[in-house]
């Protein structure tokens, strides 16, 4: 795999993390929707979209409570929220059209990086770091944004990609991360899973990781276990390994 080239296009602070046994931090494990990329935005555009073809107008709130969630439960939030029924075929029907139409608006408004996230993602990169990238959208749906991403990065910087429709369960199920973390060969306690959402934290801290919480459409409560943040940038590789809890930290220097 190659990494991202030009550390010096990185705008995140302090230089690379020291590696070996010394180094806590084992890998970080990145959210994609509304983390890395602005792409909440279109997911609830399209779903907006379907509103009014059903009839009705989707409310501020149900659309918040979607953030980071399944297709279904998504789905169900915004048939509650619209007062009507629809069967399971319909359910099928209707959100195999919101991710179409999210997949047209991707290619023609673009995906831009959320600020600070691709000088991390290449910080982390540089200090040779193993990556993953989980995230509940389908794969069909997320390579459209994984291969923007490879495309500037001249390969892709992801050691493991986890999508929605690859788990047992999806957030706020802890299997996601857990099944990129075995692939990666990493225990949860030295990993750190970077989040925007309520469902997703809550799979980090299912998953035995440090999480921390960067929110965008949806604000995040104060929780054990769980760092927030108002951005990504500035942050540094050497920020993030200071999330690892002592207990790793003990088992890195031994």
């Amino acid at each position: 795999m190659k990494d991202p080239a030009a550390p010096h296009h990185s705008q995140a602070r302090g230089g690379p993390l020291q590696r070996g046994r010394s180094s806590p931090l084992r890998a970080v494990l990145f959210d994609m929707d509304g983390t890395l990329v602005e792409t909440e935005e279109l997911w609830g555009e399209a779903m907006g979209a379907l509103a009014r073809q059903l009839g009705g107008a989707f409310s501020e709130e149900a659309r918040e409570r979607t953030v980071g969630t399944s297709m279904t439960v998504a789905m169900g939030i915004l048939y509650a929220d619209l007062g009507v029924q629809r069967t399971a075929e319909q359910l099928g029907d209707d959100a195999r059209w919101v991710e179409d139409e999210t997949a047209a608006l991707m290619a023609s408004r673009g995906m831009p990086w959320r600020p600070g996230a691709r000088e991390l993602l290449t910080a982390v990169r540089s200090a040779g770091v193993p990556t993953a990238l989980v995230t509940t959208t389908p794969r069909r749906i997320a390579a459209i944004v994984l291969d923007r991403i490879a495309a500037e990065f001249g390969g892709s910087p992801f050691d493991v990609t986890v999508c929605g429709d690859e788990v047992p369960a999806r957030k706020p199920d802890p299997s996601p991360y857990l099944q990129a973390m075995a692939v990666l060969g990493v225990e949860p306690g030295s990993s750190v899973v970077i989040e925007d959402s309520l469902v997703g934290v809550t799979a980090g801290l299912a998953a035995g990781a440090a999480v921390l919480g960067v929110p965008s459409l949806q604000p995040l409560e104060p929780r054990a276990g769980v760092v927030l943040a108002d951005t990504l940038a500035g942050l540094s590789v050497a920020d993030l390994a200071d999330l690892v809890p002592d207990e790793a930290r003990v088992e890195a220097s031994a």
